[in-house]
């Protein structure tokens, strides 16, 4: 009976999208000069509806018999030009429907690509109103056609699925002060309800590169930031190489990542040892930037392409008044955002959201065993606007949506999941360094480095290192390699958040305190005490490394406090994340922890962004994990993106399913089963 119902159902829909495609047909033939139906006499009155019935169900036919293989014909392509060429197919169909039933006499070909487009916009708004009016239930609409397409999978997967969604950048206390303020109703409900909200504490670099790296493929060693110098090649590791990325995952293959098994990974920078990938900075490169990318898909329906063009458009706009409303209103702190920072936004909150969430969904009704996604468009809104502004909110408010059509399509797959939610890292906001001080950190050294001619400050302070502009960079083919590394003598200074990194390719193997202050006397002093940097960590000569202030230092090794502890306002777990760091083979031979301001909650960063991280000080180190009270609790305090995959990796790997409400599981080991009333840490 149920089956009989969806089969009716979809009937249904299929029947009102053609006559409205026809109505359509009929509109856009009065209006465009170009394509003229040819009429037919009906009871004495010419009319064009006979051709405009029989093109629009030669469209349709088309569209679904060619259009998949149109798509992977051209899907080499990054995703933003196989917009264009969806278009031009688009058109090239319609061309062959007007070929195939001779109804209409085409006098400007142009009309007719317009005519396609504008058709498959209408096929899509209708498509939408049929479910009710919302984007959520128009999805729905589309999952209900593809579960109608997948056989019953319930007797197969007897065991629950893990869904990880990653809200990027969003940090728990942020969280927690939008689940009060009715920003984000759905997660409210899931913390009430099912779920439970608790934090954990990032490594010190407190960035997507690092966390992912730890979360899915279960280390991040040797990674001291979102970029650094190594001097055993000379050149410049960045997260915005696919090149770079592809090698930390080679560094890791003997580690079985979180996605090997049955896994997919969706908008991430690295695979999780998945096969099946979509915009994955790892794998944007080469050959399988197009089909190998796994973005083709969201494109067998034409009319995606359409509607998140509006919404690029949309987005677009939005930004340009936001940002002309914070000028006016002199809202400070403020960076520019100008420039193509508008497409970005638009690409990370569109077009990266739409179709990392259509392949969630394919993936939910193809009943896959574990998915992690990452929704980029709130970290990449908080960088230029700030890290709870309302229009940071409302993208926030956007991606609960965007949660709220997850959870619905995990109840139509015949699958049961475990939806996990969680955060990479948080941020931290307020005033640049560059801003405070009147330079950047690289200028600032060179200058103290005695270099006569400080140049224009280009590494490691751009706001387009947010993580948005490499997903936007990488997906149109442009993939980013080695930075430029300084020529001759001069020191290589990068910046990642508050946190930078100040290298000398001159002194052979990682630089000492005698031996820094023996080639660029002063330097350290006028670091350690310069009002917009915290601290400095840099190797004693004997072996040991010490944490250096304004009025006291930190041996690393034994913690013994000299003056004023200058780790004091960064966290009872600041030492120990320094400690891991210390050992890394690639650690910088200055390690720079910018100024933490706790009466206002404030850092400077060493990038132009009003909201930041990569460092230590405030909310930027503390991300949530919210996952349902019917998995074992994770440790408390949890601490390390490593610990949060071994985490991850437990749930996965539970074997005893629920059973009249109850949990019985493989892994209690992995976590306390004892817990409090409420569900919110």
């Amino acid at each position: 009976m149920r089956s009989t119902a969806r089969i009716l159902g979809l009937g249904i829909e299929l029947l009102v999208l053609w006559l409205s495609s026809a109505l359509a047909l009929l509109v856009l033939d009065s209006i465009l000069d170009g394509v003229d139906l040819d009429s037919l006499t009906v009871g004495g009155q010419a009319t064009t509806l006979p051709a405009a019935l029989v093109v629009a169900l030669v469209f349709g036919v088309l569209n679904a018999l060619l259009w998949p293989a149109i798509v992977r014909t051209i899907a080499w392509v990054g995703p933003v030009v196989l917009f264009g060429l969806v278009f031009a197919s688009g058109g090239a169909l319609l061309l062959l429907a007007l070929w195939l039933v001779p109804i209409a006499t085409v006098h400007d070909t142009v009309d007719v690509f317009i005519m396609a487009a504008l058709l498959s916009l209408f096929t899509s708004i209708v498509g939408g109103a049929i479910a009710s009016r919302s984007d959520t239930s128009y999805r729905l609409m589309q999952v209900r056609r593809q579960r109608f397409r997948r056989r019953n999978l319930a007797e197969v997967h007897r065991e629950p699925g893990l869904l990880c969604l990653q809200i990027d950048g969003l940090g728990h206390e942020v969280l927690r002060r939008a689940i009060a303020d009715g920003v984000t109703p759905t997660i409210a409900k899931l913390v009430r309800e099912t779920h439970r909200l608790t934090p954990w504490h990032t490594d010190w670099s407190s960035q997507t590169g690092a966390s992912q790296l730890g979360i899915l493929h279960g280390s991040n060693h040797n990674v001291p930031a979102f970029r650094w110098y190594d001097k055993t090649t000379g050149t410049i590791a960045v997260f915005s190489d696919p090149r770079s990325n592809e090698e930390r995952e080679i560094e890791r293959a003997d580690i079985p990542g979180l996605l090997a098994t049955d896994g997919a990974s969706r908008g991430n920078l690295f695979t999780g040892g998945a096969d099946d990938n979509v915009l994955v900075v790892s794998r944007m490169r080469g050959a399988r930037l197009g089909g190998g990318a796994g973005y083709s898909s969201y494109f067998l329906d034409p009319s995606n392409a359409l509607r998140t063009v509006v919404r690029m458009v949309a987005e677009i706009q939005r930004e340009l008044r936001q940002s002309w409303r914070q000028r006016r209103r002199d809202i400070r702190p403020r960076v520019p955002r100008g420039g193509v920072y508008p497409f970005v936004r638009a690409f990370t909150t569109v077009v990266a959201g739409d179709v990392t969430v259509a392949a969630v969904v394919r993936d939910l009704i193809n009943g896959r065993s574990v998915i992690y996604a990452d929704l980029i468009g709130y970290d990449e809104v908080s960088h230029h606007s700030g890290i709870s502004r309302p229009e940071t909110l409302a993208v926030l408010t956007k991606i609960d949506e965007t949660v709220r059509l997850l959870l619905a399509a995990v109840e139509q797959a015949d699958r049961e999941y475990n939806v996990v939610l969680l955060s990479d890292h948080g941020q931290s906001q307020g005033a640049t360094f560059r801003q405070r001080h009147g330079e950047s950190l690289r200028q600032l050294v060179h200058r103290l480095a005695g270099d006569p001619s400080p140049s224009a400050d280009a590494s490691g302070t751009s706001q387009a290192d947010a993580e948005g502009r490499l997903y936007a960079t990488a997906s149109i083919g442009s993939s980013t390699t080695e930075e430029p590394v300084e020529k001759g003598s001069r020191p290589v200074v990068l910046g990642s958040g508050n946190l930078g990194l100040v290298s000398f390719p001159t002194i052979p193997g990682r630089a000492d305190v005698t031996a820094i202050e023996s080639s660029f006397p002063g330097l350290l002093d006028a670091l350690r005490t310069h009002p917009g940097i915290g601290f400095l960590l840099v190797a004693r000569r004997d072996g040991g490394s010490v944490v250096l202030g304004a009025d006291g230092t930190v041996d690393v090794a034994t913690g013994d406090v000299t003056g004023v502890d200058p780790l004091a306002g960064f966290g009872a777990d600041a030492l120990d994340k320094i400690r891991r760091t210390d050992t890394f083979d690639n650690v910088a031979d200055i390690m720079v922890g910018g100024a933490y301001w706790p009466e206002t909650d404030e850092i400077a960063a060493f990038e132009e962004q009003v909201g930041s991280h990569g460092g230590m000080g405030g909310p930027q180190s503390t991300p949530f994990l919210l996952h349902p009270i019917t998995l074992p609790d994770p440790p408390d305090p949890l601490h390390g993106a490593e610990a949060v995959h071994r985490v991850l990796v437990g749930w996965r790997d539970l074997r005893q399913v629920r059973a009249h409400g109850d949990v019985v599981t493989a892994a209690a080991d992995t976590a306390d089963t004892q817990r409090p009333d409420s569900h919110v840490g």
